[in-house]
């Protein structure tokens, strides 16, 4: 999937993935896409209820290799 930035929130727990999606998402245009990726074993459910709140669509969520990875949208 195309994306125009990536954040790499390795490492981090909770709420941290999720700031840092946030404050990342600020700085950008709406339509761009953002590929986020976590190690937190909450990040799923984490980010499809920043999605919700946010309104901001999750086009993928996957786990692969320990790791999630997001592809969000701006809207």
């Amino acid at each position: 999937m195309n994306f125009d930035k990536e954040l790499s929130t390795r490492g981090l727990e909770c709420p941290l993935p999720v700031l840092q999606t946030r404050k990342a998402m600020k700085s950008m245009e709406s339509g761009q896409v953002l590929k986020m990726i976590s190690t937190d074993s909450k990040a799923m459910k984490d980010m499809e209820e920043f999605s919700r709140q946010t309104g901001f669509p999750l086009l993928s969520a996957v786990e692969e290799n320990n790791e999630c990875v997001f592809y969000i949208q701006k809207k």
